[in-house]
């Protein structure tokens, strides 16, 4: 699947759009709020620049999780960002009350006239009625009684019978109040800033690696069950290096992800790995902001259903992407970049096992998913030939 031109547009002139607009030249605060995982949070990035677009003058917000507020610091459309701290659990229920209550006078402060709230999470409920939004939009959701009917104004409607891709779920909170934005518009933006930058720099030029001359690997998710195989791995690595190419490991500082990038370096043919400058390991030793810098860099990702995948779209870095029972009509790369500029990709998923994507953690349950397992090297490394080939010209 490669990435659709993007075309500079105005927009439609619609014969029908919705009755109950949000007036936004009264709108001066709006809240966003995303309470989700880093990739979640990253693929609501183009819900602030769109906001932004079209209501100029207004100080658009984010509540976010504290782990996850690196995916939105920097945000050129952010005015401001506020955190919950997953650890103010271990404060006991006075020091959480506390923290909790904390946030919610900082929310009033803000007065904000339209609260965004883009997931299903409660918690959004009483944050929208206690910070006296004007205007509140929340997804429907079914069995949700009055308490959560009462506390928004606008109630966004899921497909039923057709996947639709993150990004666009999250713009259609938009589409709800009456903001239609165009193609360009649509980027996922994340902006590593000038200390990641100048550490990223730092590595390559140790390494002997300059930016646009190594392909990066980052073989985990924190999901475990949307792992490749280590042989798979090993064999698209060795390839590459066979081939003259540089090769950059990255990974999270976990247990599993280092284990896995250690087998990985230890299972590659030692003539071929050995060579100066010729494998570099970042894994465990990047920020988030560092990661993204250093993706920018990338000649190309490769990599399964992750945060760092979705990181290479918002750096515009060519991507090719393992999926097995997750779904990526809704969670792949996403061919836009920040800048606006179209980012070719390919996914490389089962066509022989119709069960996928089923969202189960391994067959069964069972932690390994047959429909990754049976993805061969071959595959893969075609498809990266064909990515770089359309983006680059040849690469041999």
């Amino acid at each position: 699947m490669s990435a659709s031109p993007v075309t500079s547009a105005t927009p439609l002139s619609f014969t029908a759009r919705v009755p109950d607009p949000v007036p936004l030249h009264e709108v001066r605060r709006v809240l966003v709020i995303k309470l989700r995982h880093h990739g979640d949070v990253l693929l609501s990035s183009p819900v602030f620049s769109v906001l932004k677009a079209a209501a100029p003058y207004a100080e658009i917000d984010a509540l976010v999780y504290a782990d996850t507020r690196e995916m939105l610091a920097g945000h050129p459309a952010i005015a401001q960002l506020h955190t919950i701290d997953r650890a103010w659990k271990k404060l006991g229920p006075l020091g959480q009350l506390g923290a909790e209550w904390g946030l919610l006078r900082t929310l009033r402060g803000r007065r904000y006239d339209l609260v965004l709230h883009l997931t299903e999470h409660r918690r959004g409920a009483w944050i929208t009625r206690l910070c006296g939004a004007r205007y509140g939009v929340a997804p429907r959701v079914k069995g949700r009684g009055g308490s959560w009917k009462r506390s928004f104004s606008h109630f966004v409607e899921a497909p039923s019978n057709a996947l639709r891709h993150t990004v666009e779920r999250n713009l259609d909170f938009l589409r709800r109040i009456g903001v239609y934005p165009v193609p360009a518009e649509r980027g996922v933006v994340l902006v590593p800033g000038a200390a990641a930058d100048a550490r990223v720099a730092g590595l390559l030029a140790e390494a002997g690696l300059a930016p646009g001359n190594f392909v990066q690997i980052h073989p985990a998710s924190r999901w475990m069950f949307k792992g490749w195989t280590l042989d798979g791995w090993i064999d698209l690595a060795a390839r590459l290096l066979a081939r003259g190419t540089h090769v950059v490991f990255t990974g999270a500082p976990s247990p599993a992800e280092q284990g896995l990038v250690q087998a990985i370096r230890a299972g590659l043919p030692a003539g071929l790995a050995d060579a100066p400058g010729r494998v570099l390991d970042l894994s465990g030793q990047l920020s988030l902001k560092e990661l993204a810098a250093l993706t920018a860099q990338a000649r190309a990702f490769v990599g399964v259903d992750s945060a760092p995948m979705h990181i290479a779209a918002a750096m515009g870095t060519p991507a090719v992407a393992l999926f097995g029972p997750s779904g990526d009509k809704e969670w792949g790369p996403w061919p836009i970049s920040g800048a606006g500029r179209a980012v070719p990709h390919r996914v490389v998923a089962s066509t022989s096992h119709p069960c996928r994507p089923c969202g189960i953690d391994g067959c069964g349950g069972g932690k390994v998913s047959d429909c990754l397992v049976s993805l061969t090297p071959e595959n893969v490394f075609a498809a990266l030939d064909a990515l770089l080939a359309e983006a680059e010209g040849s690469w041999r």
